[in-house]
């Protein structure tokens, strides 16, 4: 299990709203800006989108980290760094805003993840990324972790635009026996597939099968969500030697995780390379919120011991609105499109659908109104991003809004619980201005009231009550293949 399907308390949360004491209606929508790399080049680039699972701030090379992460530096050295770039704080609503340029509270996926009872996930009238794409002309691939929703066939990926898909659709999965509690949770397309393997190596090598056999004359959009190095923390022993010199088991493991995933993504660039389509690539990497830091939000594997994820200066980490939860920044490397070094501004994760639509000459407006905007020219190096402000997240326990350098932080479970911070003179969040700033917060706050009160309720605190451990994953409305494994 991810994380915690039934928090305590997080049920009788729901009142909040009900009583008022929680906030009100929705954000204007932010317009795409138009025009994009396809548009100056007129050839649809292939995009390789790589999503890690709960990496910490500091733990990649590039950051300083004594994690040994090559591949991922030689990214970072020659591509642009978003230092600025915001996800959601847990990994559903992040992987739901990748997907549909909006923020999840328009829909529900807002608060925790999909745990392995629900019947819910990703609503089926929101037009997803790999939709938009396809009706450009791209072939849609997802090679790793989906957690949009099992429970319904009509929630997988091969139905949500994925030409093809492969890997487990929940959350935490033991990384060497691909189960959830003892489910077995990997798939091929719409069936169940039983594989030996470590599952970042069996990713990588889908991966590149998936590049060595595409005909390079149709553009790829290949989604590459990794499952490291989330909990459990488990590595070959291959990997775990090159870590033999850390005492800690758990900083040991994680460590072998990341490298193990950035060997991959070393053999997957290489496999562009060897195709000739590298430099035709887009590549985006990130973690999809911060490293974890509190047991609450580990899953179940992680018990006793310290969390090993660092997330450097930021306070806190995955599961929070501070900082270490939603900053996670993001490397763009495309040789001679993209210019190296550091951009200028915000960024959020779901500026990502309008943005490769534009580089790709797709249309993004089939679907709903998005939130995100198209932020291509400040990845490319030319504009600093148009983006003034970020959602971090609202729902029933917390809510987060940043404007320019200012971010307001409130807890709506505790009384008075209303923090302001100036992101520029204090990144880690350390030193509480509420009280000096009573119009800033009182703005900031009213913006957090007017999106609650227009925001789907959340379907985490709805299914809370049905969706238990003792309720075996369903996938498809079929019982789970390989039930009672372990």
């Amino acid at each position: 299990m991810s994380e915690p399907e039934d928090q305590d308390g997080q049920v009788g949360r729901r009142a909040v709203l009900k009583s008022g004491a929680a906030f009100a209606a929705a954000v204007a929508t932010l317009a795409s800006m138009p025009g994009g790399a396809m548009a100056a080049t007129g050839k649809k680039p292939h995009i390789l989108y790589i999503l890690a699972d709960d990496v910490g701030w500091q733990d990649l090379g590039f950051r300083g980290s004594d994690i040994r992460t090559p591949n991922i530096d030689r990214l970072a050295s020659g591509g642009r760094l978003l230092d600025e770039f915001y996800s959601q704080p847990m990994c559903t609503p992040t992987r739901a805003a990748i997907m549909t340029g909006r923020y999840p509270l328009r829909y529900g996926l807002q608060m925790g993840v999909i745990p392995s009872g629900a019947g819910y996930g990703l609503a089926t009238d929101e037009q997803t990324l790999p939709q938009v794409l396809k009706e450009a002309g791209y072939k849609t691939a997802i090679v790793g972790k989906w957690h949009l929703g099992h429970g319904d066939k009509a929630y997988w990926p091969k139905q949500r635009g994925f030409d093809y898909a492969y890997g487990p659709l929940i959350g935490e999965i033991d990384h060497f026996k691909h189960s959830s509690h003892g489910v077995r949770d990997w798939f091929r397309d719409n069936e169940p597939l039983v594989e030996e393997g470590y599952d970042t190596d069996l990713f990588g090598q889908d991966a590149i099968r998936l590049i060595s056999g595409h005909n390079k004359a149709t553009p790829l959009f290949l989604y590459l969500a990794f499952t490291a190095p989330h909990t459990p923390y488990q590595a070959p022993d291959a990997w775990m030697a090159r870590y033999a010199h850390i005492a800690d088991p758990s900083r040991r493991a994680y460590a072998a995780q990341i490298s193990a995933m950035d060997d991959q993504i070393g053999k997957v660039i290489a496999a562009l390379e060897k195709s000739g389509m590298r430099d035709d690539t887009l590549i985006i990497f990130h973690s999809d919120n911060g490293g974890t830091r509190s047991k609450m939000f580990a899953g179940e594997a992680a018990v006793g011991g310290d969390l090993p994820p660092n997330n450097g200066p930021f306070r806190d980490g995955k599961g929070t609105l501070y900082e270490g939860g939603v900053r996670v920044g993001a490397v763009v490397n495309w040789p001679g499109k993209v210019q190296p070094g550091k951009a200028e501004g915000l960024f959020h994760v779901v500026d990502m659908l309008p943005t490769l639509a534009a580089v790709a000459g797709a249309s993004a407006d089939g679907g709903k109104p998005l939130d995100g905007v198209n932020v291509w020219p400040a990845i490319a190096g030319k504009t600093i991003s148009p983006r003034k402000d970020v959602v971090l997240n609202v729902e029933l326990t917390q809510g987060s809004v940043r404007d320019g350098d200012w971010k307001l932080v409130w807890l709506t479970t505790l009384p008075g619980a209303l923090q302001l911070f100036n992101l520029a003179k204090d990144p880690g969040e350390t030193t509480d201005l509420a009280t000096a700033n009573p119009d800033k917060v009182k703005a900031l706050q009213a913006r957090v009231v007017e999106l609650a009160t227009a925001m789907q309720p959340p379907l985490f605190a709805m299914e809370a009550l049905r969706a238990t451990l003792a309720n075996p994953p369903v996938f498809g409305g079929q019982p789970a293949a390989g039930h009672g494994e372990h």
